[in-house]
């Protein structure tokens, strides 16, 4: 029986190296026999978590109304989350880290609809050289594994990409793609 995944992008450039990566990854998810769903943060308006402790009061994760209300449903369904991200400043991008920000949401005491997610992949890529970069994104994304007590099953980080569609020059989507067929 085929899982239900939710990909969570955060790239604002539409067809882009990251966006590649996320689509290669669904490919093999979807050849795998599972169901995917694919969410464009930068698509959105989500703001970041404002400690508002509000969470929960008008029956939504986030009190405060934008498009992660249109995200939660996925997010709520899924039992697997891909985070897919260009590497922004050593982190994720502030789109991608908005909508994980709400998050804090499903960890709170009176949390309505638990998350049913057992485990998550990053797939990150950048346009500086070498894994150096990454260490950044790459201990965050471990941290919030570890604190959701999620399975980490996967990390795929690609340097030297910066022209959209650079990476089509790169084994990084046929690994992306095998990511997915066998998750």
């Amino acid at each position: 029986m085929g899982k239900n995944i939710l990909v969570l992008t955060g790239s604002p450039r539409q067809g882009g190296n990251s966006d590649m990566l996320a689509d290669a990854f669904i490919k093999g998810a979807r050849a795998g026999g599972h169901t995917v769903a694919k969410f464009a943060t930068a698509a959105k308006k989500i703001g970041g978590c404002r400690a508002c402790e509000a969470c929960w009061s008008k029956n939504t994760a986030c009190s405060i109304q934008d498009d992660f209300a249109e995200l939660e449903p996925l997010l709520e369904s899924a039992a697997t989350l891909v985070l897919a991200s260009p590497l922004y400043w050593f982190g994720v991008s502030s789109h991608l880290k908005a909508a994980i920000d709400k998050f804090y949401a499903y960890t709170r005491p009176g949390c309505k609809r638990p998350l049913k997610i057992k485990e998550s992949l990053l797939l990150i890529c950048g346009a500086d050289e070498g894994l150096g970069v990454f260490t950044g994104a790459i201990e965050t994304y471990k941290g919030i594994v570890d604190y959701m007590k999620w399975q980490d099953k996967g990390i795929l980080a690609v340097p030297s990409v910066s022209a959209k569609g650079a990476i089509v020059h790169t084994e990084a989507l046929k690994q992306a793609e095998k990511l997915g067929a066998e998750i």
